[in-house]
């Protein structure tokens, strides 16, 4: 991993996994809809159960990607990798975008099953909306200084305190009293979802795994050919 933050080696090892991930991704999405859209209907939620699997991969592709994030701002701030700010930009795009999606589907299940949209005393819905702001101040700070050690620097601390957040998300069903029911799948006796609903959720949630991982990592190779463009830029400046 640490050998990973040269970007010369990174580039290396990351070229052939891109077209392949990409792929593969395709794939899985259309394995995924055609999953979710042949699942037969709930007999409570009718096919508003659907959602579900749009909701809960973007849900938890959005928390992955923000503790991806955090992660990449702790070796910026603490070992100062050269790939770690890029690896940090990379992924707070999507994961925003994912977090949105979350909270949008999750609104639209939520209106037939809860009878609202959106209420303020539920802490799951909070804690997400919290994510998502986490999100838009990391790419609001880095992209309002100038001066890019100084804006990786203060986009690093922000990105370590955000990551308080992603507990609160996680167990929030179970700290509080929430409209949301508690976790389907990680549970200690098994999923509590039947194989018709089980599968066409597990695909999606590998799909958007590795349409992230795709996006990452074509996002982390993008900033890095930028950076030596910028560079080669700079020194042609500088010689005429």
């Amino acid at each position: 991993m640490f050998g990973l933050a040269n970007p010369e080696r990174f580039m290396r090892f990351s070229a052939p996994l891109v077209g392949p991930l990409w792929i593969a991704a395709g794939l899985l999405l259309a394995a995924g809809s055609w999953l979710s859209l042949t699942a037969p209907p709930d007999y409570q939620q009718g096919d508003s159960v659907r959602i579900m699997f749009v909701h809960v991969p973007a849900a938890s592709m959005g928390l992955m990607a923000y503790a991806a994030l955090g992660v990449s701002c702790l070796f910026s701030l603490v070992w100062r990798h050269p790939l770690a700010d890029a690896a940090a930009r990379a992924a707070a795009v999507p994961g925003a975008a994912l977090t949105g999606l979350a909270l949008i589907t999750g609104a639209i299940w939520g209106k037939p099953m809860w009878g609202v949209w959106w209420t303020w005393g539920d802490a799951r819905l909070v804690s997400v909306l919290v994510l998502f702001l986490f999100y838009l101040a990391w790419l609001a700070l880095r992209a309002a200084i100038e001066d890019e050690s100084k804006a990786a620097r203060a986009a690093a601390v922000l990105g370590l305190v955000g990551l308080i957040n992603l507990p609160i998300v996680k167990f929030s069903v179970d700290w509080w009293n929430t409209l949301h029911q508690p976790a389907s799948l990680l549970r200690a006796d098994g999923p509590s979802m039947t194989a018709a609903y089980l599968t066409p959720l597990l695909t999606m949630m590998a799909a958007y795994a590795v349409l992230f991982a795709a996006v990452w990592i074509t996002g982390v190779r993008t900033e890095v050919m930028g950076r030596r463009l910028r560079t080669l830029r700079a020194r042609r400046a500088m010689e005429a």
